[in-house]
């Protein structure tokens, strides 16, 4: 309804308060979404760009290219808004069902300690995103072959891949 009516400074305000409650992003990363997020151009294409990418037609792989690709083009202030964590954590927090957040250190770790050979790239992109799906199934499948481990959602396979990535610094 809010983006019906063209309000995509609420849509905006609404989506950083509720990333804000959680400890996914860094604070620079925020900060940079934040500043990104300010201009009413900013705040449109993040409104337009996040609605289609969570609920609009077509594959898979379009929604989210044309998501980061959205990303990318929002204005730039001091930091990069074009991060891996910054493109996954709203389809995460929306979508726990479907999507998955990645943050690249512990994700890597714990894809090397499961034997999975994960093909991480800095830049954002399908092929990427897509592998991060596919370990997560294998995760999922293998879960659900211990009894009383089956996951739930993403959400339950993105705390084991935590758990299994997390290096003595805790990240």
């Amino acid at each position: 309804k809010l983006l019906a009516r063209g309000e995509y400074r609420e849509i905006a305000d609404i989506a950083i308060r509720v990333e804000g409650r959680t400890n996914l992003l860094f604070s620079f990363e925020k900060m940079a979404l934040r500043d990104a997020l300010r201009s009413p151009a900013g705040a449109r294409l993040f409104a337009h760009e996040l609605y289609a990418f969570l609920h609009g037609r077509g594959s898979p792989q379009r929604r989210f290219e044309d998501w980061v690709q959205a990303v990318a083009d929002l204005p730039q202030g001091r930091s990069k808004v074009l991060t891996w964590p910054v493109v996954t954590v709203f389809g995460f927090i929306a979508r726990p069902d479907k999507h998955l957040f990645l943050k690249p250190r512990v994700t890597r770790r714990a894809a090397r300690a499961y034997g999975f050979d994960f093909g991480y790239a800095s830049e954002p992109s399908w092929p990427v995103y897509r592998g991060l799906q596919t370990f997560a199934q294998i995760i999922r499948r293998d879960l659900g072959r211990r009894p009383g481990m089956r996951a739930r959602d993403m959400i339950d396979v993105q705390s084991f891949i935590w758990v299994q990535g997390a290096g003595e610094d805790g990240a």
